[in-house]
């Protein structure tokens, strides 16, 4: 709200309250605005935290928690696993690697057959 008023604005606006209430009672002034504004704040508080309550943002809150708990759980246990024991490569893999294995041995033992090599490739 104040960050729509210039320096210029706010000046204009103490001089004019300052002439209108008077230096005398502008203490008082003051500080009844400082209560009403806290009694204000703290009603805005207290209505957060009921309508927070009626939701159940507390049991909410903690079923988040709980979950990323539990997915950092996880993602340690999956570490360990991988760390323990490496993962078996896969069985199409090992097949696709042994026909490359195989072609190269082929195209080395016959220099003239790459046409051959390549056509069993496809």
């Amino acid at each position: 709200m104040l960050s729509d008023f210039g320096s210029m604005e706010l000046m204009l606006i103490v001089l004019v309250t300052l002439l209108v209430i008077g230096p005398e009672r502008l203490p008082e002034v003051l500080r009844t605005l400082g209560l009403w504004f806290g009694r204000l704040s703290r009603s805005f508080t207290a209505i957060k935290v009921e309508v927070e309550q009626e939701i159940g943002m507390d049991d909410v809150r903690r079923q988040l928690h709980n979950e990323s708990v539990m997915a950092e759980m996880q993602k340690i246990e999956n570490e360990v696993k991988h760390s323990i024991q490496p993962p078996t490569p896969n069985p199409t893999d090992q097949a696709s690697q042994t026909d490359k294995t195989e072609n190269a041995a082929a195209s080395e033992a016959h220099p003239h057959s790459e046409s051959t090599a390549a056509t069993k490739e496809s």
